[in-house]
């Protein structure tokens, strides 16, 4: 095996965890989400995101390769990260924001693999595996695109519009997102 066949599987095996890991990370992210396109967006990246770990399968296939057990160190970090803010966030518009901000980091990391992926493959004559990858690539800038689209056009506004509620007007909202109304005497 040549040395471009070898990197290209390292790169291809880091990919592969980075999707595994994600994937993960975006269930969680669609269990706190409450934007309900920013909910759907996620299921639908969710349920493509196995057609891209069936692509990498077929990609570590042709240059004789498998997944194996690398993990991708920069998606678990991004993943850490994300779960921390997660942590600190109450549900709702902020919480979207901090989901549409974790997910778009990570999408941006694999913008970049699979930029270079597809670049490299292409560099070294290999324009079907080169196709293969520039699929998922453009899968994922369109993603990044519909988070940007939710954040502008729905979810930041909603956050400020709740960020700058006085105190007793968030409680109020909180428990009516809990189903939980309170009235006030009077």
């Amino acid at each position: 095996m040549d040395d471009i066949s070898k990197l290209m599987i390292e790169q291809l095996r880091d990919a592969y965890s980075a999707e595994k890991q994600a994937l993960r990370a975006m269930g969680k992210m669609l269990k706190h989400a409450a934007n309900d396109r920013l909910r759907q967006g996620l299921q639908a990246h969710i349920d493509q995101t196995e057609g891209h770990m069936e692509r990498l399968d077929q990609a570590l296939d042709q240059l004789g390769g498998k997944p194996g057990r690398k993990v991708c160190e920069a998606m678990r970090g991004l993943i850490e990260e994300a779960n921390n803010e997660m942590g600190d966030a109450e549900r709702g518009p902020m919480m979207d924001v901090v989901i549409i901000a974790a997910a778009q980091r990570m999408e941006h990391y694999e913008i970049a693999s699979y930029g270079t992926l597809a670049a490299l493959a292409r560099a070294a004559g290999q324009d079907q595996l080169a196709n293969l990858l520039h699929q998922t690539l453009e899968e994922e800038k369109k993603m990044d695109e519909d988070l940007s689209t939710v954040a502008e056009a729905e979810v930041n506004q909603a956050w400020i519009v709740e960020a700058r509620m006085s105190e007793e007007d968030r409680e109020t909202a909180n428990e009516n997102r809990r189903g939980g109304g309170r009235r006030k005497a009077g």
